[in-house]
C-alpha cells in the first residue's frame, strides 16, 4: 500500500517550536541546514530556545551573535561549524561520553521538547530512514514530544536502528539538498602514511576495527590490504572502508557479535560513501548507546581502537578536545572505545598522531597546555604511535613512559623533552 503524505511549509512545521523549549538537531552529514536557516527567520518571535546536538556540518546560521536572544546552543561536541561561537561565549559545551548522551534524554537530564531530523523519503510501508546519522538521533526521536522531519531524497536509506515511521513525525517538510562531504583521503600526507604503516603492523588478521575521525584512520586503512578477515564495529566510518570491503579484507567473519555486518553509528565522507551505504544490508547503523557501550565493544575479540589527539604529555595523558582553554572538539567516543578495546581479548587501544602540528609545534609535550582537557587518562593509555614509531605505555612507570614517548617525538624536540625529564625524573638521554 502506498501511503499519502502531507508535507507542510517550513514555517508551519517550525511554528511548533516555542520560546524556552529545548530542541534537538540531528548532526553529521544529516544536519538539516535548510530547516536551521528557516528557523533563523523565526527568531523574531522566539526567546531562549536551547539547541542541543553533537557534530554539525555546514553553515547552521542560528549560531550567529545576532540570534543570541532567540537561540542558545548547548552542544555535546564542538564541530568547526560552531567552534568560534563556543570560544567567543555565544554557545556552550557539555563534556560527556558519546555513549552516555542518550541517557541525558531518557533520564530527563536534558528532556527534549522538539527534535529536528533529516530523513529519506517514506518507503511503501511508511518508514523513513535517519540515513547516515543514527547515533544519538534515534533516542532523540524516541523521547522528544514533537518531531519535525526534513524529507530529503538524497538521504541514504540505511539499515539498522534508524527506521522511523511517518506516524512519529508531527510535521514533514519536503526539501532536497546535497549532503555535506569531507574527503579525508585528500588530506593524507607522508607522515600520516608512515603512521598508518606502523599501526597496521599492530593489527592481527581477524581483528575488529574502530576508526576515529580524521586523516590518520583513513591512512591506516590504506595499509591493510594484505590483512584478512577484518571486522568493523565503530562509531563512525568514512570512505577508506569501501576498498577494504570490496577487496574482501573486511568481511566481518570473525566477529563475535553482528558477524557479517559492518556496525557503525554514523558515516561522514564523500558522496561515494553515501551511495555505497544506501540500502546496503551489509551495513548496520545502530544506536550510539549500544555501539559505544564498552561492555558491548569488548564482546568482540581483538578490538583495535584507532584514535587521534591534539597532544600527549610525557606521562601519557591525552588531550583530544581542546587547545589550552580553547574548545576544539569534544570527548566524543574516544574513551568508550579505548576502554572497550582494552577489555577485549587481544584488544589494542591506540592513539595515533603526528609528532608535530603543521606549524611545527610539538604534540609530545612535557605538560598539557594550561586549561587543556584530558580525554584519555594515563591509566587508560596503551599504545601511542607517531611517524617515528610506536610507544607502548601500559604497565610502564613514569620514567619509562617518558623515555618511550621521547623516542617517538620529533628529533628536534627531543633535547627539550630530555631537559624537562631530567628536572622531573632525573632521566638522562
Amino acid at each position: 500500500m502506498i501511503h499519502p503524505y502531507q508535507y507542510v511549509s517550513p514555517q508551519e512545521a517550525l511554528s511548533i517550536i516555542q520560546s524556552n523549549q529545548r530542541v534537538f538537531v540531528q548532526g553529521s552529514a544529516c544536519t538539516p541546514v535548510y530547516l536551521l536557516h528557516q528557523l533563523a527567520l523565526e527568531a523574531h518571535r522566539l526567546n531562549n530556545v536551547e539547541l542541543v546536538f553533537i557534530s554539525v556540518q555546514g553553515d547552521v546560521e542560528v549560531d550567529k551573535p545576532i540570534y543570541k536572544d532567540a537561540f542558545h546552543i548547548n552542544c555535546l561536541f564542538v564541530s568547526s561549524s560552531i567552534r568560534e561561537s563556543v570560544n567567543n561565549g555565544y554557545a556552550d559545551f557539555i563534556p560527556v561520553f558519546l555513549s552516555d548522551i542518550p541517557d541525558l534524554f531518557k533520564k530527563n537530564i536534558l528532556p527534549l521538547d522538539v527534535a529536528i531530523v533529516q530523513v529519506s523519503p517514506p518507503d511503501q510501508h511508511g518508514y523513513c530512514s535517519l540515513g547516515v546519522s543514527v547515533d544519538i538521533a534515534r533516542t532523540a526521536v524516541n523521547t522528544a514530544k514533537y518531531v519535525i522531519a526534513q524529507v530529503n531524497p538524497q538521504i541514504p536509506r540505511t539499515h539498522g536502528d534508524g527506521m522511523i515511521h511517518t506516524d512519529r513525525f508531527t510535521k514533514m517538510v519536503l526539501h532536497e539538498e546535497a549532503l555535506p562531504e569531507i574527503d579525508y583521503a585528500a588530506k593524507i600526507g607522508p607522515d600520516e602514511l608512515t603512521i598508518g604503516r606502523y599501526v597496521a603492523e599492530l593489527i592481527d588478521d581477524g581483528s575488529t576495527l574502530q576508526m576515529g575521525i580524521g586523516t590518520i584512520p583513513d591512512a591506516v586503512m590504506r595499509s591493510l590490504y594484505n590483512h584478512k578477515h577484518l571486522g568493523v564495529h565503530t562509531e563512525m566510518c568514512s570512505d577508506g572502508i569501501i576498498d577494504l570491503v570490496e577487496k574482501d579484507v573486511i568481511d566481518n567473519s570473525r566477529k563475535s557479535i553482528h558477524p557479517n555486518k559492518t556496525v557503525t553509528s554514523f558515516a561522514l565522507g564523500t558522496k561515494k560513501l553515501y551511495d555505497y551505504v544506501d540500502d546496503n544490508p551489509a551495513f548496520a547503523f545502530l544506536d550510539i548507546d549500544y555501539v559505544n557501550d564498552p561492555h558491548v565493544i569488548r564482546r568482540n575479540k581483538k578490538v583495535i581502537a584507532i584514535n587521534s589527539a591534539i597532544e600527549v604529555d610525557i606521562t601519557g595523558q591525552v588531550c583530544a578536545d581542546s587547545i589550552g582553554t580553547k574548545q576544539y572538539s569534544g570527548i566524543g567516543g574516544q574513551m568508550d572505545f579505548m576502554r572497550g578495546a582494552a577489555l577485549s581479548e587481544g584488544g589494542k587501544p591506540i592513539i595515533a598522531l603526528t609528532s608535530r602540528t603543521k606549524s611545527g609545534i610539538s604534540r609530545i609535550v612535557p605538560t598539557l597546555k594550561e586549561g587543556a582537557g584530558v580525554v584519555t587518562t594515563r591509566g587508560h593509555i596503551h599504545y601511542v604511535v607517531t611517524e617515528y614509531g610506536v610507544a607502548f605505555l601500559y604497565g610502564r612507570n613514569l620514567r619509562q613512559r617518558a623515555t618511550e614517548l621521547i623516542n617517538i617525538s620529533h628529533p628536534d624536540d627531543r633535547e627539550m623533552l630530555y631537559r624537562y625529564c631530567y628536572e622531573r625524573f632525573k632521566i638522562f638521554p
